[in-house]
């Protein structure tokens, strides 16, 4: 009884209690400053206090920062280097002068906490109860690069990178104009992360953003780590395995997404950024499509949505035909598949169970090991293990072909949280289809567009513009019409400003 007494108690208890610590004002005692930091940041080793007497006052002070995320050069040159060495004109305390533009002044020691956990240095002076905050961070990040997942042939060549603002900027190079507008918050108890949500204010819907706020505001969590985990926070089915906010790399397809009247949030410390609302088919679009002639995009978009249904219900329907419906195959190939399968001790079932787990550990081998090794596993592996089961008589021939083509099929979805979804459906509709062939696909069918039509992304349909029907937007779904024949953004978007395009267009002497 102790012991489920200990862990049933509340978990916001001691949240709570860490909250009140270090509620106080600062001291005008500099040595009681220092003090209370160090009580703060004990066990902190790269947390510097470094002492000077500022020459324009002739007052102690000591200035405090974490080593490894602030600007040394900067802290040196236009904080350390005024106060040590210029001469104040008017030899007031008012002001110190230092060469930084970002100043903040404070008197509460959780915001000097932040400070410093967020990069910047803070300054105590000796008889003042107020401290001075510099902007001086300079997080470890890496350069601006080409997205790895997101490859694109003719779009821009640049993805987002792990830093907030870095991410911010990439998207206002996309978007020159004064109605994008940002809005700023804080999620995390512990490690607080920041939050950008971008939107244009002309044309987004109010009610849209304010259901985002809404769900933002009300995460406790210790912290946030990513992009992907917030996404979790906030969507409206947690138990769907459909994906229902977007996330993408790629600054070009994220403005886009703008322009059409949806919402980015930009995680700090996250490469991917979140879009929403979406719909089904926004998961099945690229940046390609855009770039390339609008008769090759729909082409290649069909193509998608084609490999959407083979990999999910291509090894069911062999599973189905084999065990229940042999008699539609025609009599030339039933010889052939029974000659395949003499030698094969299992049902059709585990052969294609066998197969698929295979395929599946092979392909997260590939992702986790480094990229030239994992690009070998991936293909050698499959190859020897495929012929290796089949000489070995474990499965037949004719599994191999449709496991690859399932593979194949997987492979055409651009987004991977669909596809990741596509591989979890395929094994409930392989069982349905092993207990009750093609009445199973049939049920398994109907059951998944029920749940996609019930579906919602931040209280939009999620099946829109098929469920409900909305045909005006049919022109960017399966097939992508030419860019002037799409001059209204998609009404899923519940966007205020429909219009954003012109349909004329210049024309040749000849038409």
């Amino acid at each position: 009884m102790l012991f489920f007494r200990r862990y049933n108690q509340k978990p916001s208890s001691s949240r709570q209690l860490n909250n009140s610590l270090h509620q106080g004002l600062v001291s005008s005692e500099l040595m009681d400053n220092i003090a209370e930091i160090q009580s703060i940041f004990c066990d902190t080793p790269d947390l510097i206090v470094r002492y000077l007497v500022i020459k324009q006052t002739q007052s102690q002070a000591a200035l405090i920062y974490l080593n490894g995320i602030t600007d040394s050069k900067t802290i040196f040159n236009h904080v350390l280097n005024p106060l040590l060495f210029e001469d104040s004109k008017d030899n007031s305390e008012a002001d110190l002068k230092v060469s930084l533009g970002h100043i903040k002044e404070t008197n509460t020691w959780p915001q000097i906490e932040s400070a410093i956990l967020n990069g910047e240095c803070v300054l105590f002076v000796d008889k003042r109860t107020e401290a001075f905050i510099y902007d001086t961070s300079n997080f470890p990040k890496r350069p601006i690069e080409d997205t790895e997942i997101e490859s694109s042939l003719n779009g821009p060549h640049v993805g987002f990178t792990e830093t907030g603002n870095d991410n911010v900027a990439l998207i206002r190079n996309h978007i020159h104009n004064r109605e994008l507008k940002i809005k700023e918050m804080i999620v995390g108890e512990r490690g607080k992360s920041k939050l950008f949500i971008l939107y244009l204010a002309d044309v987004v819907n109010p009610e849209v953003l304010k259901e985002l706020e809404n769900r933002i505001q009300k995460i406790d969590v210790d912290s946030i780590i990513n992009a992907g985990v917030l996404a979790e926070y906030i969507e409206d089915h947690p138990y769907s395995p459909f994906p229902q906010l977007l996330l993408t790399e790629r600054p070009d397809f994220a403005s886009s997404e703008i322009l059409q009247g949806r919402i980015v949030t930009v995680v700090d410390r996250s490469p991917n950024v979140i879009i929403g609302p979406v719909t089904f088919d926004s998961f099945f679009k690229t940046t390609d499509d855009y770039s390339s002639r609008w008769m090759v995009a729909s082409f290649i978009r069909l193509m998608r949505y084609f490999g959407f249904f083979m990999a999910i219900f291509l090894p069911a329907t062999y599973i189905a035909i084999i065990s229940f419906h042999f008699e539609v195959i025609p009599l030339k190939l039933l010889l052939s598949l029974g000659a395949s399968r003499e030698r094969i001790p299992f049902p059709p079932y585990i052969e294609a169970f066998i197969m698929e787990l295979t395929l599946e550990m092979l392909r997260e081998a590939g992702i986790r090991l480094p990229t030239k090794i994992g690009q070998t596993v991936g293909i050698v592996g499959g190859i020897v293990i495929g012929q290796a089961a089949v000489d070995a008589g474990i499965v037949s021939n004719i599994m191999v072909i449709v496991v690859a083509l399932t593979a194949v099929a997987s492979f055409i979805i651009p987004n991977y949280e669909m596809g990741s979804a596509i591989r979890i459906i395929r094994f409930p509709m392989m069982i349905l289809a092993s207990l009750f062939g093609f009445v199973g696909l049939t049920v398994g069918l109907m059951i998944l567009l029920g749940h996609f039509i019930a579906l919602e992304s931040l209280g939009t349909p999620y099946g829109s513009p098929i469920a409900p029907l909305r045909f005006p937007d049919w022109k960017d779904v399966f097939m992508r019409f030419p860019q002037w024949a799409i001059n209204k953004r998609p009404l899923s978007t519940k966007a205020i400003q429909m219009i954003k395009a012109n349909s004329n267009r210049p024309k040749g002497d000849k038409q």
